[in-house]
C-alpha cells in the first residue's frame, strides 16, 4: 500500500509540475498576443534552397480565398507548362500573370527574358497599387533582381508604396538584402535531401 501512495504522489508532483512549466508557456504566449495588436500588411519572404517555398506561397494565398479574400499571383521564371495550384486558384477567381519564358538557362536569350520580366513586374506593380487586392504572390521574383532583370530600387519602391493593408509573399533563392530588411517575416528553407538529387524526376500532382 505505501508503495503505491508513494507512485500516486510521485505521479501527482509530476503532473504539477507539468502544470506549472505549460503556465509559464502560457502566460509567455499570452503577453505575446497582448503585445502584438497592431494590424498592417505584412511582407513576407520565403527564401532558401530547399523545395517548398512556392508551395508555401501558394498555402497562403489559398488561405486567404478561404477566408473571402481577394487574391493575386505573379508567376517569374516559370513556363506555361501545367501547374496545379493555377488551376485551382483560377477557378475561384485569382487574378494570374505569367511571365511565361521558362527557366533562364533554357531560353538563353537575356534581351528576351528581360523583357518578359519587366512585362510580368509591370503587372505586378499594377496589383500593388490597388487596394482591392488583399494579397499578392510573387513567386520567385528573386531570380529577377538577381539577374538584374528588374531593378532592386524599382521592386523596393513599388513594396513601401503598396496600400497599407495589402500582403505580399515573395519566393526565390538568393533573395536581396534589402528585400530581406524590408520585410516583416522571413523564412530561410533549407535542403536536407531532394528526391531530383536521387534521379527521382519532377512529377506532375506532386512538384507542379
Amino acid at each position: 500500500m505505501d508503495s503505491n501512495k508513494d507512485q500516486n504522489q510521485l505521479d501527482e508532483q509530476k503532473a504539477q509540475r507539468h502544470k506549472a512549466r505549460q503556465q509559464k508557456v502560457k502566460d509567455a504566449v499570452d503577453a505575446k498576443i497582448a503585445k502584438a495588436q497592431l494590424e498592417k500588411g505584412v511582407l513576407l519572404v520565403l527564401t532558401g534552397n530547399g523545395k517548398g517555398k512556392s508551395t508555401g506561397g501558394f498555402g497562403n494565398i489559398t488561405r486567404a480565398v478561404g477566408h473571402g479574400k481577394k487574391a493575386a499571383v505573379v508567376q517569374f521564371i516559370k513556363g506555361n507548362w501545367p501547374c496545379g495550384e493555377r488551376e485551382v486558384l483560377e477557378k475561384v477567381g485569382v487574378e494570374f500573370h505569367v511571365m511565361g519564358t521558362g527557366f533562364t538557362w533554357e531560353t538563353q536569350d537575356r534581351e528576351k527574358d528581360t523583357l518578359a520580366a519587366i512585362g510580368a513586374w509591370e503587372a505586378a506593380e499594377a496589383l500593388l497599387k490597388d487596394e482591392t487586392i488583399d494579397i499578392i504572390l510573387l513567386d520567385e521574383l528573386t531570380y529577377m533582381v538577381s539577374y538584374h532583370y528588374i531593378e532592386l530600387d524599382r521592386v523596393l519602391d513599388a513594396l513601401n508604396n503598396r496600400p497599407p493593408m495589402q500582403h505580399v509573399i515573395i519566393t526565390g533563392r538568393a533573395c536581396h538584402r534589402a528585400i530581406i530588411e524590408l520585410a516583416d517575416t522571413v523564412s530561410e528553407v533549407q535542403p536536407i535531401k531532394h528526391a531530383f538529387e536521387a534521379g527521382v524526376k519532377a512529377q506532375i500532382g506532386f512538384d507542379y
